[in-house]
């Protein structure tokens, strides 16, 4: 039998094509998210159509005292956990509310890697897995049109990184995932370049072969890399003059 894929955040469109994906390969699929109930239509389209075990499973990622609960209910444990928690936010509500900014840290940073944190334990325990985060490039350096966001992305870019370093010879296997632009509802009426933007379809595509090959940090379209290291490069005193990526 293959791996059961944990989806976090299987509401999300990413996460709703990352548990088409595997399961289409033959992988039974859990989805976990706020109002699971509200997800029945998805579950059972996916079980329908791949013909695999698809399950739903209540899920507040911002519920710190629910998480212990949560991971301890799965039995078997996942073989793969990928998180697809995120929350884009707005960096103008950030900037003057301490509250919003708080809730985009937390949604993107914090809360992810509390509960990867926990299946890390288990899946050490038991000596196999693999955890897949979604990061962004906007994590690899904070920019004034989203360093809010960028700047919990980057958290939890370089947890993912030292979570994998820790784990390098438990038999657990950590993937940073790097989507740059992604077509979703959260960035519905964007105006994103297509040349740089992804389908939900190529960011699941590219976990599903990040999991087979055992890649650890992947950008979802190759070019971002280029960008982000250019933009990297650039020294501080000129970069605080710019506004790349307005």
């Amino acid at each position: 039998m293959k791996d059961i894929v944990l989806v976090l955040g299987g509401r999300s469109d990413i996460g709703l094509a990352v548990a088409h994906h595997f399961a289409a390969a033959g992988h039974p699929v859990a989805l976990a998210a706020r109002n699971a109930a509200d997800l029945e239509e998805a579950r059972a389209d996916i079980a329908i159509r791949h013909g695999v075990e698809a399950t739903l499973h209540e899920f507040d990622a911002l519920d710190t005292d629910a998480l212990s609960g949560f991971v301890n209910a799965f039995d078997p444990m996942p073989g793969i956990v990928v998180s697809a928690v995120g929350a884009l936010g707005d960096q103008a509500e950030s900037e003057a509310d301490p509250a919003a900014a708080a809730l985009v840290m937390r949604t993107n940073y914090e809360a992810p890697a509390q509960v990867l944190e926990l299946f890390a334990a288990r899946m050490v325990a038991r000596g196999s897995g693999t955890l897949v985060g979604i990061s962004s490039v906007a994590g690899d350096r904070g920019r004034a049109v989203n360093y809010v966001y960028g700047s919990a992305k980057a958290g939890f870019t370089a947890y993912l990184s030292g979570l994998r370093n820790r784990l390098s010879n438990s038999g657990v296997h950590v993937v940073t995932i790097k989507p740059g632009f992604v077509y979703t509802r959260m960035t519905e009426g964007m105006g994103l370049p297509g040349s740089l933007t992804a389908r939900p379809e190529a960011v699941a595509e590219t976990i599903f072969q990040a999991v087979a090959r055992g890649r650890s940090v992947v950008y979802v379209k190759p070019i971002w890399r280029v960008i982000m290291g250019i933009i990297r490069a650039i020294p501080e005193p000129i970069f605080r003059k710019t506004r790349i990526g307005s």
